[in-house]
């Protein structure tokens, strides 16, 4: 399957403030959720071949609420609020962790979430604290790494494997790994396919 160029029909469903709000088509989703402008928004646009299917900005906290998209009737596509620094309350920042968690825990039909990594820094605390819970709860996740154009290869490399190396201390094996850029438009159908890979799997 050739994606490189593919515009994937992609509707946006809605924004909700909780999972009980959300329609449930029982297809299965994906979903997408890092730091605070790792670059989550321009990889959805870029996974969904548009310009604008998801609000990018500088400033953090772009994202509020939980996204749906539905991709052709084959999956839905989850956006979820960064988690980390945003310029929001202490009580909003408590009601956005406790909205997100309940979504990943509960979601009969979530697939994968996919944790989006900055190539260009070590692991942080905030992410190694996120990825462990996932842990710790069996969601199951794959990491994405982000703006690979933005470094030099051997340092990306390095960071990478340092990464990869802080969180085998915690897991015996680690899931499938990506990198991207979508400002260079690289990394689209690696990701593309592990998600049609995973949709076969449950037929």
């Amino acid at each position: 399957m050739n994606t490189r160029n593919t515009f994937i029909d992609i509707k946006f469903i809605g924004s909700f403030p909780s999972i009980e709000k959300m329609p449930n088509n029982k297809k299965p989703e994906y979903a997408f959720i890092g730091r605070s402008n790792v670059g989550k928004s321009s990889l959805i646009n870029y996974l969904s071949n548009r310009k604008a299917i998801a609000k990018t900005s500088k400033k953090p906290g772009k994202t509020q609420m939980i996204n749906q998209f539905d991709i052709g009737d084959k999956w839905t596509m989850i956006d979820l609020p960064g988690y980390g620094y945003a310029t929001i309350t202490k009580k909003k920042r408590i009601a956005w962790k406790k909205m997100i968690y309940n979504y990943l825990e509960k979601r009969d039909n979530l697939m994968c979430c996919f944790v989006l990594l900055d190539s260009r820094i070590p692991l942080q605390d905030i992410d190694l604290q996120f990825l462990e819970w996932l842990g710790e709860r069996a969601v199951p996740f794959s990491i994405v790494f982000t703006k690979i154009d933005a470094i030099k290869k051997g340092k990306r490399e390095y960071n990478i494997k340092s990464i990869k190396t802080e969180l085998l201390k915690k897991w015996n094996t680690l899931p499938p790994d990506f990198e991207v850029s979508s400002a260079k438009k690289l990394g689209r159908e690696e990701l593309l396919k592990y998600i049609v890979k995973l949709n076969n799997a449950v037929k």
